[in-house]
């Protein structure tokens, strides 16, 4: 690529919706509402066609940006990344934050900014490529279709060069997919793993073919905490586009409000940002309420990508026995099922996921530290804890509940 022209935008508004979707989402186009359309005639070999990723899309990312959940005073601030060739097409880009704390990114560097600081460097703003308190699995190297990789290795020596710039200590990679992945390493970042628990779909047919997969003692366990979940008269819906409402967002932003600032202090999203997502994202939106006698009581919002569905958010304002085993991870693993999705992500952390059907699986962020003492630093704790990440990821999946010989019950 003879010419070639790099920029920083602190904003999603002047770049074209098109030309950014055509690069996060290659193949894919989003229609009124949000709904996701596999384009006509993409030029994908047959099996190869990229999946679609709901929170990379510009209405997603500019919604954020709309509703002032990233901006001043959030120490978000917006710098995407934007390549452009010698006609001033868009051919690569990167959603880009430069940060000045390390909140809502669920990959912890808490630790290498107090010991920088403590040894007398700055360690913020530092460059965040990832989606604003998403901690979902999802395109970071915006590149289309880039069959050689050689877009994704421009963009990654082009983000090392914007931290220059900016001042800012390191750049960050996270929740990324393989090829990002193996692209930023081959750049010489840092490579980080961890792990989140993942539903996947082995080909069900329906819920009950699921169950059968399970251990006799762990598939009663799950039949008796649904029955328990529902038990007081309570049903579940599930709400996508037109069927929901701005009551509905109301009734879910008391549920969402109740559970972040129990949990962490001060939730990252307000009110606006719902109607926003529900407007334009609708119907790559599913959220599921759980009533109680016509009136709703805890409800879970899960994004809809054309392989995975996406559990992000989840609250309550009554407390019932198992009714957040229900809402967030049974009912996305219907929902999955129901239309044939692959997998179902049920967000950052949490253990207790494993007895109810997901699995340990791997996750992924790359890291560029500029100072040498500190990368040193950085690259001996990875390499110990990547060793660690793997062993104890090993250990979780022995403790799976599945049967282990599908010929016969595993008690």
């Amino acid at each position: 690529m003879a010419t070639m022209t790099v920029e920083a935008a602190g904003s999603l508004e002047p770049v074209a919706r098109e030309a950014w979707d055509a690069l996060a989402n290659p193949g894919w186009r989003v229609g009124q509402g949000g709904r996701a359309m596999r384009e006509a005639n993409c030029g994908w070999p047959p099996g190869s066609e990229a999946a679609f990723n709901p929170f990379v899309t510009y209405d997603f990312l500019r919604a954020l940006e709309e509703a002032g959940c990233v901006g001043e005073r959030t120490g978000w601030h917006p710098r995407h990344l934007l390549l452009r060739d010698g006609s001033g097409d868009l051919i690569g880009a990167a959603p880009a934050y430069l940060k000045t704390h390390s909140k809502g990114e669920f990959v912890f560097d808490y630790g290498w900014a107090d010991a920088f600081e403590r040894a007398g460097g700055r360690y913020y703003p530092k460059l965040q490529i990832s989606v604003p308190f998403t901690p979902a699995q999802g395109p970071r190297l915006l590149a289309g279709r880039d069959p050689t990789g050689e877009r994704r290795e421009l963009i990654a020596k082009a983000l090392v060069a914007l931290a220059k710039e900016t001042n800012a200590s390191s750049v960050h990679a996270t929740f990324l997919e393989p090829a990002d992945f193996a692209a930023l390493v081959a750049a010489g970042y840092l490579a980080r793993l961890d792990v989140q628990f993942h539903f996947t779909n082995e080909g069900y047919a329906t819920p009950d073919d699921f169950l059968a997969a399970l251990a006799s003692r762990k598939r009663k366990q799950v039949k008796r905490e649904r029955r328990e979940a529902l038990a007081n008269d309570i049903t579940v819906r599930w709400l996508v586009g037109d069927d929901i409402t701005e009551a509905h967002w109301d009734a879910f932003y008391k549920f969402y409000m109740d559970t972040g600032s129990r949990k962490w202090g001060r939730p990252y999203l307000n009110r606006r940002f719902f109607s926003l997502l529900g407007e334009r994202l609708g119907h790559s939106t599913c959220l599921m309420i759980a009533e109680r006698a016509g009136r709703p009581i805890a409800g879970a919002l899960n994004f809809i990508g054309s392989e995975t569905l996406f559990g992000r958010y989840w609250g309550c304002v009554e407390d019932h026995p198992f009714l957040h085993f229900e809402v967030c991870y049974y009912q996305a693993i219907d929902f999955a099922i129901a239309h044939g999705l692959k997998r179902v992500e049920a967000g950052a952390q949490g253990g207790h996921k494993l007895a109810r059907g997901y699995e340990a699986c791997e996750t992924r962020s790359a890291h560029h530290i500029g100072h040498p003492g500190l990368r040193d630093a950085v690259a001996r704790y990875l390499e110990a804890e990547r060793r660690e990440v793997v062993m104890h990821r090993e250990a979780l999946n022995e403790m799976a509940p599945f049967r282990k010989d599908l010929g016969s019950e595993n008690e």
